[in-house]
C-alpha cells in the first residue's frame, strides 16, 4: 500500500480525524440503545455510525501501519511502540463492536436472554471503544508532539 498520501502529506494523519470523530460517536449511539425507550429511534443511528467507525478506524489503522513501514526510524521509539499497542487493541475492540452493533440492530426485537447478553456486550465494547480511541490518540499525539 504504496503512496498514502494526499498532496505529499501522509494519509493516516488526516484519516485518524474521522476514527475519533466516528468512535466515540457510534459508542454514545450504542449506549443511547440501551435504553430501552430511546432503542427504536437509535438503531439505525447506531448501526450507520458503527459501520462508518469500524471502517474509519480500519483505515486509519491500515495506514498508521503504512506510514510506520515507510518511516523506519521510528519503529524503535517507545512512543510509537506503545501507540501501535494501543491501535491494535482498538482495531480488534471495534470490529468485536461492529458486529456487536450490527447483530443488536439485526436482533433488534429478540428480548430474554439474548437481548441481556447482546446489550451487556455491546455496553462494555461501547465503553472499550471509547476509552481506546481516547488512549491512542492521546499515545500518537504524544509520540508526535512529546
Amino acid at each position: 500500500m504504496e503512496g498514502m498520501e494526499i498532496n505529499g502529506l501522509p494519509l493516516h494523519p488526516l484519516v485518524v480525524h474521522a476514527a475519533v470523530v466516528f468512535g466515540p460517536l457510534a459508542a454514545v449511539a450504542a449506549l443511547g440503545y440501551l435504553v430501552p425507550r430511546w432503542r427504536d429511534y437509535l438503531r439505525w443511528p447506531m448501526v450507520v455510525l458503527a459501520v462508518l467507525a469500524t471502517g474509519a478506524i480500519v483505515v486509519a489503522y491500515l495506514t498508521g501501519s503504512n506510514f510506520l513501514a515507510s518511516k523506519p526510524e521510528l519503529k524503535t521509539s517507545p512512543q510509537v511502540q506503545e501507540h501501535q499497542h494501543r491501535a491494535r487493541l482498538l482495531l480488534w475492540t471495534t470490529l468485536a463492536f461492529g458486529v456487536v452493533a450490527l447483530g443488536a440492530g439485526w436482533l433488534h426485537s429478540r428480548t430474554g436472554a439474548v437481548r441481556v447478553v447482546i446489550d451487556v456486550l455491546l455496553g462494555i465494547l461501547a465503553l472499550a471503544v471509547v476509552v481506546l480511541v481516547v488512549r491512542t490518540g492521546d499515545a500518537g499525539a504524544r509520540a508526535v508532539w512529546g
